[in-house]
């Protein structure tokens, strides 16, 4: 849904699909699926990011304008290194973009994507009252529970009057419980909808982004592929 006190906030129009049982997995099966992916398919990490952070992009620009300020809480991980790609496309589209980073000890691969990031114009610098925010800080492999300094920082996000996104799994989210402790209006879910996070579509926009995985990995865990990923690399998914 969108942040109803955010005045800027506005419609966004993606393609649908209707959930059924065909279409979802599990974290931990998603898990599996994006080792497989690496391992069997020779999909390489930095790609999957790619299309995750491109997809990101595309949807946060969707719903903003390029006088409107964009902040990025950026982690550590894989998760931070989608965000940061996010970061490079959206700068490089002429978007304000902005990057919260609680931890700069970022691995290998994220720390690249950050030089990147960076050259293209996005600013590593925490800011007040932006019109979007994006949670990348932590992923699907994340653990609880969450350190003392990310839950408060959180808790000040989540009182921001702005649409507020999670690249993936919520930073924060109890897959065993449901409960949340950053507050997305809107999910951008990876290759497929994930079974804990079926509950949330009655509260929250979610949508799948085509991370390029191939036909054959769909079938290998028995969901079907969403055929309008050729139409869009972003679906929206109802109930």
């Amino acid at each position: 849904m969108n942040n109803p006190n955010n005045p800027t906030s506005k419609a966004i129009r993606f393609p649908k699909i209707t959930f059924t049982n065909a279409h979802h997995l599990s974290i931990d099966k998603f898990v599996e699926m994006d080792y497989l992916s690496i391992e069997k398919y020779n999909i390489p990490i930095e790609l999957l990011m790619e299309n995750a952070g491109l997809n990101l992009a595309r949807l946060t620009a969707s719903l903003t304008t390029k006088s409107d300020r964009i902040l990025i809480g950026i982690g550590t991980g894989n998760n931070g290194g989608g965000g940061l790609v996010a970061a490079r496309r959206l700068a490089g589209w002429g978007y304000k973009v902005f990057l919260h980073l609680p931890d700069i000890n970022l691995k290998a691969l994220p720390q690249l994507q950050l030089e990147r990031a960076l050259t293209f114009g996005a600013k590593a610098k925490l800011i007040e009252n932006p019109a979007v925010f994006i949670d990348a800080y932590l992923g699907f492999s994340q653990r609880l529970p969450l350190s003392r300094d990310l839950i408060e920082i959180i808790r000040k996000i989540n009182k921001l009057s702005c649409n507020r996104i999670s690249l993936d799994i919520p930073t924060g989210f109890n897959k065993a419980t449901g409960e949340l402790i950053f507050k997305p209006d809107i999910i951008l879910t990876l290759a497929a909808m994930k079974t804990e996070l079926v509950p949330l579509l009655y509260q929250t926009q979610i949508y799948i982004a085509d991370l390029g995985l191939p036909h054959a990995i769909y079938d290998e865990f028995e969901i079907k592929q969403i055929p309008a990923f050729k139409e869009s690399g972003i679906i929206k998914c109802e109930v």
